[in-house]
């Protein structure tokens, strides 16, 4: 996006940070912070659950690459506002607490409001913020800042269902009036970022000076055929199931670690506050090293943490050691979503494909969307209590260890293309 004044270009990023995090807290607020909660009023299992996340992923799959399409063509105020007050509009019918049914249209609702004219649009927008050299800055800011609203909000829900709850109310009726505090900021949101964004979002090129012949070919057919694309939806993929773990430390929380729902979603509320300063730091360390690298440290440190839990797992209590590593996967995972779209500068991808090429991507990145919540709600139900998770925990290991793997064979890829290409800085 254009710098303009000062004031107004940091005045850009703060929106997207709010739309960018605001968009999601429907659809992954409310059954990541009150898990429990939500499987009690509206009589779930974690199977079920998991199917209507299956849903949600699988509408989300078929949208993200036309949304890359639409993120070249259109203005990104333009797609997110629109984006933003068809989601808003689901969170009122949620609010009156429709049967299963209900719920698994209503994820799939919210699978192409929060994705066709949303994501690839954000994304296209951050890495024009950055500009050639700050794409570390703009993405860890923009993730760092999610993470902060993501805290914030869940702060203010806490206490709301917690007040209910105190004043003798439902466990329902106290759910209600947290469904209703995300739909209202959800609304207010569409209108901020109106009002706020310019009506156009001008392109910077780093590859300005390119001849004029590879514009030649469609420019979706150089992304599909760029196997620096795979790469990074092979990390994305990896990443994003880091953090789709996350999800269900609540439960773990309450079934293994006995602690109460309320406390459960406290716990989880306080461990989401490191996602700022993880996303912050590891983007300001990926414009002074390298995203790739420091992608792969992160997976190490995920991977030999998840192992330690699997082991932990049985123990069943809050220990120091099980709450360390809780809150290692915590920052990895976040300062691995904090840089992971550097990647795309990184790669050297054209400005004028960044659309098309997050749509790709993102198929492959966030199809657990798809299938994560399915896998892991059956892996719990089928193994109750402590085994359950650490079989979870094993495969959360296993599949950071294929996240590294990309990330290398990525930086190989890069040096052997490019070898003066050894970090953004440089």
């Amino acid at each position: 996006m254009a710098r303009g004044s000062s004031a107004r270009h940091y005045a850009v990023l703060v929106v997207l940070i709010l739309a960018g995090e605001v968009i999601f807290s429907l659809p992954f607020h409310i059954p990541r912070f009150f898990r429990p909660s939500m499987l009690e009023v509206f009589q779930l299992s974690h199977t079920q659950l998991g199917d209507i996340f299956a849903v949600y992923g699988v509408v989300a799959f078929l949208a993200y690459f036309p949304g890359g399409a639409l993120a070249d063509r259109f203005p990104a105020r333009t797609l997110m506002s629109l984006s933003l007050a068809t989601t808003a509009l689901g969170g009122f019918y949620l609010y009156t607490l429709p049967g299963t049914t209900g719920i698994y249209f209503l994820f799939a609702y919210w699978g192409c409001t929060s994705i066709l004219l949303f994501w690839a649009a954000l994304i296209k927008a951050t890495r024009e913020w950055g500009g050639a050299r700050e794409q570390g800055v703009a993405f860890g800011m923009l993730e760092g800042g999610r993470g902060f609203l993501a805290s914030l909000f869940s702060s203010v829900a806490v206490y709301l269902l917690a007040r209910q709850l105190v004043g003798g109310v439902s466990n329902a009726a106290g759910l209600q009036s947290v469904i209703l505090f995300y739909t209202g900021i959800t609304l207010l949101s569409a209108v901020v970022v109106w009002f706020t964004l310019p009506h156009n979002t001008p392109q910077y090129s780093r590859q300005a000076a390119e001849p004029e012949a590879a514009e030649q070919q469609p420019h979706w057919r150089r992304v599909l055929a760029d196997s620096r694309v795979y790469l990074q939806a092979g990390v994305v993929i990896c990443a994003y199931c880091g953090y789709k773990s996350l999800d269900n430390y609540g439960v773990y929380a309450v079934e293994v670690l006995q602690m109460t729902p309320l406390a459960s979603a406290e716990l989880t509320t306080y461990a989401s506050y490191s996602r700022p300063a993880a996303a912050v730091a590891a983007g300001l360390l990926a414009d002074r090293w390298s995203p790739s690298r420091l992608i792969t440290v992160l997976f190490i440190f995920a991977c030999i943490a998840f192992f330690v839990m699997s082991w932990d797992a049985v123990v069943g209590s809050a220990s120091a050691v099980v709450m360390a590593n809780l809150l290692i996967t915590f920052v990895a995972v976040y300062a691995l979503r904090g840089i992971y779209f550097s990647l795309v500068e990184e790669s050297g991808l054209k400005a004028s494909d960044t659309g098309t090429a997050v749509g790709l991507i993102s198929v492959v990145g966030f199809a657990p969307d798809v299938f994560f919540g399915a896998l892991t709600g059956r892996l719990l139900d089928a193994n109750p209590g402590a085994v359950g998770f650490q079989h979870y925990f094993v495969l959360m290991a296993c599949i950071s260890i294929a996240g590294m793997l990309f990330a290398l064979a990525l930086s190989w890829r890069l040096r052997s293309q490019h070898p003066t290409v050894d970090s953004v800085s440089a």
